[in-house]
């Protein structure tokens, strides 16, 4: 991954891949920056399929999933909410936020923007997004896309 020092010339000699790099749990929860339990995680749309794995990875933090697709089940450590054009949840409440490739749209990427910590981190699962208003480019690359909020 490119850090936030990097050249952007370096995108226009190497184009995004056009080939899906699904993340695993351990990449997810390494860029994510969390340590200790408590709080909560937002998956947003796909990214609840990564529910599982990163709870065997971060015991005692709550996962709520928002759209998630059809075969993700409800479990102790996964709360489900379906909604049609913001998250519900109340400002600044999440620890961590992970957007699925297919919530990439300006909406749910200020609502993922507006759940998120200050100084915490999101990672959306593309890298074909400008950085979101209120959030810092951290890191591009590997089919990624990790900020800060501001």
């Amino acid at each position: 991954m490119r850090d936030a020092g990097s050249v952007d010339s370096e995108a226009a000699t190497h184009p995004a891949s056009p080939i899906s790099h699904p993340a695993d749990p351990q990449t997810l929860q390494a860029l994510l920056d969390l340590s200790g339990p408590g709080g909560y995680v937002l998956l947003l749309g796909s990214a609840a399929q990564h529910a599982m794995g990163l709870a065997g990875l971060m015991g005692g933090i709550h996962f709520v999933g928002v759209n998630a697709p059809d075969d993700v089940e409800e479990l102790p450590v996964l709360s489900l909410l379906d909604c049609d054009t913001m998250i519900p949840l109340r400002q600044t409440v999440t620890r961590a936020v992970v957007v699925g490739p297919d919530r990439l749209g300006a909406g749910w990427l200020a609502e993922a923007r507006r759940v998120l910590l200050p100084g915490r981190r999101v990672v959306i699962e593309s890298e074909q997004v400008a950085a979101p208003a209120g959030l810092t480019r951290l890191a591009l690359g590997h089919g990624l896309f990790v900020g800060e909020r501001r």
